[in-house]
């Protein structure tokens, strides 16, 4: 079993800055890919990114390509996703996910969730 628990989510301008952070614990977490998803009102969840459980591997949705930046510190069992340029399009409920490796993950087939933590951008 694994647990995600989220933390970092908050209020911020258009064009500005924000990092969110997962932190996995569980007797296999660290051998897990691990990614992030969002969810905004009124639509489906959609992935985000994903990284692999090396953190060697990397993968974004086209629409944060050069924007977000996703990380992982293996120590800490925590993985990281940084978020530039936001605009009023990145506001949602942003969930991280585990999974066997980055094309399962990317593709929905997740084995843990955490809760969500919710970002907001405003104009």
């Amino acid at each position: 079993q694994v647990q995600l628990v989220e933390s970092g989510g908050g209020l911020v301008q258009a064009g500005g800055s924000l990092r969110v952070s997962c932190a996995a614990s569980g007797r296999t977490a660290s051998s897990y890919a691990m990614g992030w998803f969002r969810q905004a009102p009124g639509k489906e969840r959609e992935f985000v990114a994903a990284i692999s459980w090396g953190g060697g591997r990397t993968a974004y949705a086209d629409s944060v390509k050069g924007r977000f930046t996703i990380s992982r510190d293996s120590a800490k069992n925590t993985v990281y996703l940084q978020m530039g340029s936001l605009n009023l399009e990145d506001t949602a409920v942003y969930y991280c996910a585990s999974s066997r490796d980055t094309n399962r993950l990317r593709s929905g087939l997740c084995d843990y969730w955490g809760q969500g933590t919710q970002v907001t951008v405003s104009s």
